[in-house]
């Protein structure tokens, strides 16, 4: 047998590993459904049977347990979740001896934010404030015990029927005890780079505007049905954001107010300083934008002055091209002098 049909075969039993089946029990708790697998790990619904409460478990694959940073992210998510106690925060239960890793978290009904994105394309104003107001108030509360999410999209927003949301997977988030993960360590796991501060792409670990700052890239995605920034590839896409403005909202759809459009651009400030102080600052302009004063930005007109670091690069290679001429050249002159 080939070493890649072996690997596979391997692989293959590790996913098994983590499979189980309607109607299994697995401590105290009986197996309901699968309810959704990622690259990191199975969710299932399950029945706490001592309590007869519904729950969903968090199974991680075999290859996230034997990697230290993927397992370190698993802990740090299941760590913080028990640390939250608020109604727009997934909660994770504490539990006694388990029979293997896995963690035990609250049963969320309702869909994720960017399936509602995906489906609708744009959300109505009122719906976006409201939605984006709950945000900022679980956001508040979990910036106020020294979290900050660091990983905030459409993908980790939970939206019930009523637009109540809950804030899901706290895994690379920070903390007083929290390692540094920066942009250095950057990878498909970390999640898309759409909505990743300027600050954590020039390798800063990001405060709590940072998460302000991911907020206002969705609520532009919201409102015009696209980010704000955009490129080829994932670091097209953050030196986009580090080095142009992106089309004024209004511009996308004139029917978007120009107090909503300066909320935006104040949330999607480059330089932290600049951008809201706090998610209640936030919060305060979204419910009355009529006391939001509007400016006459240059960024509504200089959107169109696309600039690229090609000229830097191009700069870079060509000072590498000339190295070995410069060497040639000193070989020659030591030649001819010796």
């Amino acid at each position: 047998m080939g070493v890649s049909r072996l690997q596979s075969t391997f692989d293959t039993d590790l996913l098994t590993m983590t499979v189980l089946h309607a109607g299994d029990q697995l401590d105290h708790y009986r197996i309901d459904s699968l309810a959704a697998r990622s690259g990191m790990a199975s969710i299932f619904r399950a029945t706490d049977l001592d309590n007869g409460r519904q729950v969903a478990i968090k199974i991680p694959h075999p290859e996230v347990e034997s990697d230290p940073a993927l397992f370190d992210r698993f802990r740090r998510e299941e760590d913080i979740g028990k640390m939250m106690d608020h109604p727009g925060v997934m909660k994770v239960f504490a539990d006694g001896d388990r029979s293997q890793v896995y963690m035990v978290m609250e049963w969320v009904e309702g869909r994720l934010l960017r399936k509602i994105i995906s489906e609708l394309h744009t959300l109505p104003v009122e719906r976006t404030i409201r939605i984006t107001l709950r945000i900022l108030d679980a956001l508040d509360y979990i910036h106020s015990r020294g979290v900050v999410h660091r990983d905030l999209k459409p993908e980790n927003v939970m939206v019930d029927e009523h637009d109540n949301i809950k804030l899901i997977d706290f895994g690379i988030a920070g903390n007083a005890g929290a390692r540094r993960i920066t942009f250095a360590k950057f990878s498909p796991t970390m999640g898309t780079p759409d909505y990743i501060s300027p600050e954590q792409v020039k390798g800063q670990r990001g405060d709590a505007r940072s998460d302000l700052y991911a907020l206002g890239v969705m609520f532009y995605e919201m409102l015009t049905g696209k980010v704000p920034f955009s490129g080829a590839n994932p670091f097209l896409i953050m030196n986009d954001r580090l080095l142009n403005n992106p089309v004024p909202p209004r511009e996308i759809d004139p029917t978007i107010t120009p107090q909503l459009q300066e909320i935006i651009y104040r949330a999607l400030e480059r330089e932290p300083k600049n951008r809201y102080a706090s998610a209640r600052d936030f919060a305060r302009d979204l419910e009355h934008p009529d006391q939001v004063g509007t400016t006459e930005r240059p960024e509504f007109h200089n959107w169109k002055d696309r600039r690229t670091p090609w000229a830097k690069k191009a700069l870079f290679y060509a000072l590498m091209a000339l190295i070995p001429i410069v060497i040639f050249g000193l070989l020659l002159y030591v030649a001819r002098h010796s």
